[in-house]
């Protein structure tokens, strides 16, 4: 990947601001042009810097009020179990991030549902689908922080 310049991550960080800006704006921002400036977005794109330009919603506001952290131990480390595990985990809704961890945990998840109920059946699917050794959920009680923002560089370099 080639690395970016100054130009390519004031672009980026506007652009995970807010997704809605036009080229015209963005251009403004960053002190190009409009069209080198949509040449740099198609690049970014293209190289898989930007993975795709979504709008943000409130769990609240569409009825997922529960975050609940699930810590999975595997039963197996082989690749079938792996593939499998990803497949089916990764096709449930409910699962916003899955993650493989390094120390006693060895997958994390990022669940959204409605309610306790909602969890209760999920976790049900999710034992039933998979052999799992171990399953720890950590219910989040308040979301003090959330941002899709990574920290980009846009001052130096």
């Amino acid at each position: 990947m080639t690395p970016m310049d100054l130009i390519d991550r004031k672009i980026v960080a506007a652009l995970q601001n807010d997704a809605t800006l036009s080229v015209a704006q963005i251009a403004e921002q960053v002190a190009l042009s409009q069209t080198p400036c949509w040449k740099r977005i198609q690049k970014l794109e293209q190289s898989g810097v930007i993975l795709r330009r979504v709008a943000l919603v409130s769990p609240e506001a569409v009825g997922l009020g529960l975050t609940v952290f699930v810590a999975i131990e595997a039963a197996d480390h082989s690749p079938a179990w792996r593939d499998n595990f990803s497949e089916t985990i990764g096709s449930m809704p409910e699962v916003m991030e899955i993650h493989r961890m390094a120390g006693e945990i060895d997958y994390m998840l990022k669940v959204a549902v409605a309610d306790m109920a909602s969890f209760d059946a999920f976790y049900r699917r999710l034992t039933e689908a998979v052999a799992l050794k171990n399953v720890t959920s950590h219910f989040a009680m308040e979301r003090i922080k959330s941002t899709t923002a990574y920290p980009v560089d846009t001052l130096t370099r």
